[in-house]
């Protein structure tokens, strides 16, 4: 199977770019870097992974992700379900950059900065909570013929602080300046205070 091509030139939308602005959109989740590379059977083995499954990994995983991309040629994705939709939504709009914004946690590793990088390509407002506990978040798609094994491991992004992040007057301005939110229902069970407490305000302010 082949590798992913670019991603196709968005339509333009019927929408007058002045009804848009910059960080109009507010998603906050758990952020992951996708890792695709198209691998072997041995491979896939020797993990214990099946075709077309999605697990989240397990202590037996840990060095997957490091010779995923020693072993294969990889292609790297800012992921995760929110990251994902909000990265979808600025690309259908296109202009202006950074309408959409992103909350949440990454490790201040290799796979931290290259999540960054991608998620600037993407032209998403991305504001993580970094901290050296947990690596960054990973998903890793082992690719085989038509097939493909999704293996998650969330580490940093179950670590987001929102005393820590949220509550920086710099970035609860970016949140009160949002029309529209979306926070992943995982990110809400991880972190249920933290994200309720954020619509609770939200919604008392009149947005």
């Amino acid at each position: 199977m082949k590798m992913a091509a670019e991603e196709p030139e968005a339509k333009k939308l019927k929408l007058d770019e002045n009804q848009l602005s910059e960080n109009v959109l507010f998603g906050m989740g758990n952020p992951l870097l996708d890792i695709c590379a198209v691998v072997d059977k041995d491979f896939l083995d020797k993990y214990g992974l099946k075709l077309n499954d999605q697990i989240l990994a397990e202590e037996k995983h840990k060095e997957l992700f490091e010779e995923l991309v020693k072993k294969f040629k990889v292609e790297y994705h800012a992921g995760g379900s929110t990251q994902n939709s909000v990265k979808v939504a600025q690309w259908m709009i296109q202009r202006p950059h950074k309408a959409a914004t992103f909350f949440g946690c990454i490790g201040t590793d290799k796979f931290g900065e290259i999540l960054k990088t991608k998620a600037e390509e993407a032209h998403v407002d991305a504001h993580y909570y970094e901290q050296s506990e947990q690596p960054t978040g990973t998903c890793a798609a082992c690719i085989t013929s038509d097939n493909r094994s999704l293996v998650a491991n969330l580490a940093a992004a179950n670590c987001y602080k929102k005393e820590e992040h949220l509550d920086l007057e710099k970035n609860w301005k970016l949140v009160e300046k949002a029309n529209v939110y979306y926070i992943a229902v995982s990110f809400v069970y991880f972190e249920l205070g933290k994200s309720c407490y954020s619509v609770q305000v939200v919604y008392s302010s009149g947005q």
